[in-house]
């Protein structure tokens, strides 16, 4: 599956559905510099193309997920879960910078809080979330870590999320949260 082609995730989708319903689906896939790209400082460092690939693999990718997967879940618990980013919250933005990947986990979320409404219809005990993972120890990070900063080892960074979303409930749903429960601002 390539969340840059959306009829091989319809494919994935369908290729799993008899092995459901599905208590836990999460999407780990996520962009924030790679392809001779960086996160733009400026807003003098836009460009397009760079935009559109964040956009596609960010949110685009996501919101295929969200419509192919979602009726997969469980009615009674499913848990939806798409790793988000706290820059991605426009409430919290004190730094600026980062303009794509900002405004592509920001799309993200509101992704999530739109399919949680509808999801609600359906399986109203399912529980859809946008989770920040915190940072973690990836080849997504590596060019960004710098001493003092928290950083998790994927395994610490599982860890955590599982333990959060084994205790939201689906009062919860549509929320924006980190690896440890938190409630993050929009």
């Amino acid at each position: 599956m390539r969340l840059t082609d959306p009829g091989s995730i319809e494919q994935a989708a369908a290729s799993v559905a008899g092995q459901g319903p599905f208590h836990l689906i999460i999407n780990a896939a996520g962009v924030l510099h790679g392809g001779g790209f960086m996160p733009e400082k400026r807003l003098a460092d836009l460009n397009q193309a760079q935009l559109l690939a964040t956009f596609q693999i960010n949110t685009f990718g996501p919101a295929m997920l969200l419509r192919h997967f979602s009726g997969l879940l469980d009615r009674q618990r499913g848990v939806l879960a798409m790793l988000s980013a706290k820059v991605g919250s426009i409430g919290d933005n004190r730094l600026g910078g980062w303009y794509g990947y900002r405004a592509s986990k920001a799309a993200l979320n509101q992704l999530v809080r739109t399919a949680a409404v509808e999801l609600r219809r359906t399986h109203p005990h399912a529980l859809c979330v946008a989770v920040h993972p915190g940072t973690v120890d990836t080849e997504l990070s590596k060019p960004f870590a710098k001493a003092g900063l928290d950083l998790q080892t994927p395994d610490e960074a599982a860890a955590a999320i599982l333990s959060t979303l084994e205790v939201l409930t689906h009062e919860a749903s549509g929320g924006f949260f980190d690896r440890t429960g938190e409630r993050l601002p929009w």
